[in-house]
C-alpha cells in the first residue's frame, strides 16, 4: 500500500493554509495517511475549536471510502444508498471538506480534511491542498 510521506503531507497542509489565508478564513486542516491515521495537523490562529474534530473526521471519512465527503453526503440523504452511514466508524462527516490524496501514479496515499468556514470554503481549501500532490 502506498502511503503519504511527511514531506508530502506538509506540502499539502501548507498549500491549504495558503489558500485559507488568501480567502481570509481560519481553518483547521488535517492530513491522514493511507491507514487513516493523523499524519499532520494545523489549527490556524483563531480557528474554531469545534472544527478540530470535524477536520480530522472529514479526512478519515474521505480515506475510509476513498471519495470526497460531499459525495458521500449526497448518498447519505434519506432514501439514499448510504443513509445513516455517518453513524458508523465512530462517527463520520458527510459534508464537503474531505478529499482523498493521490500520488503521481493515482494511488490513494491519504486524505485531507478542512473545517472552519462554509462547506464551500472548506472544500476549496481542501482542494488546494489535494492539488499539490500527484
Amino acid at each position: 500500500m502506498a502511503d503519504i510521506t511527511l514531506e508530502q503531507a506538509e506540502t499539502a497542509l501548507l498549500a491549504a493554509k495558503k489558500k485559507a489565508q488568501e480567502m481570509n478564513v481560519k481553518m483547521d486542516i488535517a492530513i491522514v495517511d493511507a491507514g487513516a491515521n493523523l499524519k499532520t495537523f494545523a489549527r490556524m490562529d483563531g480557528a474554531w475549536l469545534g472544527s478540530i474534530d470535524i477536520s480530522i473526521r472529514k479526512a478519515r471519512t474521505a480515506r475510509y471510502f476513498d471519495m470526497n465527503t460531499g459525495d458521500i453526503g449526497g448518498l447519505s440523504q434519506p432514501g439514499g444508498s448510504l443513509y445513516n452511514i455517518e453513524h458508523s466508524n465512530g462517527g463520520l462527516i458527510t459534508f464537503p471538506g474531505g478529499i482523498p490524496l493521490k500520488n503521481a501514479e493515482g494511488a490513494i496515499i491519504g486524505a485531507i480534511g478542512v473545517s472552519g468556514s462554509s462547506v464551500e470554503d472548506d472544500h476549496a481549501v481542501a482542494t488546494a491542498g489535494a492539488n499539490t500532490l500527484g
